[in-house]
Formats: structure tokens, C-alpha cells, sequence
């Protein structure tokens, strides 16, 4: 069987049955194929009239069925890219996703480029966050910590892949392992999903650590933690930047409001939703 047919009929069974519309079902195939293949996508292109070789005919339709049953494509794969990184992935950490880049950008607008500033990420699972901002600031100086000693092995070999070397990483419950410790910019993308969340029990959902995804009846049990701790830690005119739930950003400021936070601001995600939430300590 050639590669483009193959790669139609994947195409075909991912539509059926996980209701992914045309678009999304044929690039997860072609992700699946070029993972299977060690190749590009032009090299796809380029080669689809090609046939597909029987031990690759069969590792895919490993991955495939994996994918059909509704195993999502970044565990699949071990990898995702987030703001321009490629990062690996496990089930030990939550898939970096496109929304995110929202509390990322928000970041950058308050961490000065060509100065030192110290900056906390708290939950970094991956390191997505702390890595991106890294990235484009390297004069700021990162910590990053994660309660999972498992997600920071996943964050800290990330960071050696990209050869990032400006983040440490420690584990720690929040603030609990920082000592004191004072930062500019304090960032996090919590956990906000309220445990009985229907959506938890759906889709790409189902594979994700809980621990990462759940917070208490409302979602904002840990919302609550961070930003009743927050103030300890932030320099003076220092910014805390908080990802929510697309319907708690009320919430979220008046949470900031009484811990007496100035300059409450809200920024938009890829479909104009109210995505970060984000407060300056007086």
C-alpha cells in the first residue's frame, strides 16, 4: 500500500471514530506516519506515491490504534512543540498547549529583555513555560518547580536538549521548598478543572495526570494557594500571572483584589477567550 493511501485511510478512521473533523484527522495521521517513518513532512510530500514498508506498515497501525482509542498524539509521539520548542512529553506531565502561549506572551510584556529579572514558575511539568521565556530572555534568571520528581526529570532534560541553561529546577508544593526566596515575575499554570468537571473523563483528558488538571469543587483550590502565598514571594511592583478556566477570570481577579494586588489585567487566548488574569503586588 502506498504511503498516501495509507495516509487517507487513517485520515478516514480517525473522522469516524474519534469525530475529528477532515483537517485535525489528517494531520494526526501525518504525525503519526512521520513518527513512524523518522521524517519530515516534505519528505512525505515527496515520497507518497512510495510504498510503505511492512515493518512500518505495522508500527503505524500500532499507533494508530493507541490514537483511536483515544490515547492523545503528543503521548504517542513523546513530544510537542510549544512556542517554537520541541519538548518531550510523558504521561507524567500535562501536554503543553497553544492557549498557554497567551501566559507566555503576557510574561515576556513584563520581564525586561536585556536585563536581569528573576522569575518563578510554579507547576512547570514540562517546562514549557519556564523554558519559552528562557528562551527569549536570557538574561533572566528562572526557577522552576513541579511537586512531581518525575515531571522535573521530563523538564530537566528538556532543557538540556535545547541547551536552555538559565532555569533551575526544584521540586517543591507551590512555594513550600523556596525558603523565603523573592521574585519579579511569578507565573503558573494551576490546575483549575473542578474535580466532578465532566471533561475529565473525555478525550485526550482521560491520559493526563489529574494532579495537574483538578482543583477542588470549583477549580480554584489551588488558584487560591498561590495567590494567598504569592505576595511573600514578589519583589515590590512585582507581577503574578495566572492561567484559569475560560469562565473563572472574575474570580481570579477578585481573588487578587483581596490580597490587595493593583493593576488587574486580563489577556485573551487564541479564541478570544479570557485566558490569564494577572495582578501587580503594591
Amino acid at each position: 500500500m502506498s504511503i498516501r493511501r495509507r495516509l487517507t485511510e487513517a485520515r478516514q478512521q480517525l473522522e469516524v471514530t474519534l469525530k475529528l473533523d477532515g483537517r485535525e484527522a489528517a494531520l494526526e495521521a501525518r504525525l503519526l506516519l512521520q513518527e513512524t517513518l523518522n521524517v519530515s513532512h516534505a519528505w512525505l510530500l515527496t515520497h507518497e506515491d512510495d510504498k510503505l514498508p511492512d515493518d512500518a506498515a505495522t508500527t503505524f497501525e500500532d499507533k494508530l490504534r493507541r490514537r483511536l482509542h483515544g490515547e492523545p498524539v503528543a503521548y504517542i509521539v513523546g513530544h510537542r512543540e510549544f512556542y517554537g520548542l520541541e519538548l518531550i512529553v510523558s504521561p507524567d506531565t500535562l501536554i503543553p498547549r497553544p492557549d498557554t502561549e497567551t501566559l507566555v506572551e503576557a510574561a515576556l510584556g513584563r520581564i525586561p529583555p536585556h536585563q536581569s529579572c528573576k522569575v518563578l514558575d510554579l507547576g512547570t511539568g514540562t517546562g514549557a513555560i519556564a523554558l519559552a521565556i528562557a528562551s527569549q530572555r536570557p538574561h533572566a534568571e528562572l526557577t522552576a518547580v513541579d511537586f512531581s520528581e518525575k515531571a522535573l526529570e521530563i523538564a530537566t532534560g528538556n532543557a538540556k536538549q535545547l541547551n536552555i541553561s538559565n532555569v533551575l529546577f526544584l521540586q517543591s508544593d507551590w512555594f513550600s521548598n523556596l525558603d523565603g526566596e523573592t521574585f519579579d515575575v511569578i507565573v503558573s499554570n494551576p490546575p483549575y478543572i473542578a474535580k466532578a468537571d465532566p471533561h475529565l473523563t473525555q478525550g485526550d483528558l482521560r491520559f493526563e495526570p489529574q494532579s495537574a488538571l483538578a482543583s477542588g469543587g470549583d477549580g480554584l483550590d489551588d488558584i487560591r494557594r498561590i495567590i494567598a502565598s504569592a505576595v511573600e514571594h514578589l519583589n515590590p511592583e512585582g507581577w503574578l500571572l495566572l492561567e484559569h478556566g475560560h469562565d473563572q477570570a472574575a474570580a481570579v481577579a477578585d481573588l487578587l483584589h483581596q490580597q490587595h494586588f493593583s493593576e488587574v489585567s486580563h489577556s485573551l487566548d487564541l479564541a478570544n477567550i479570557v485566558r490569564v488574569t494577572s495582578g501587580r503586588r503594591m
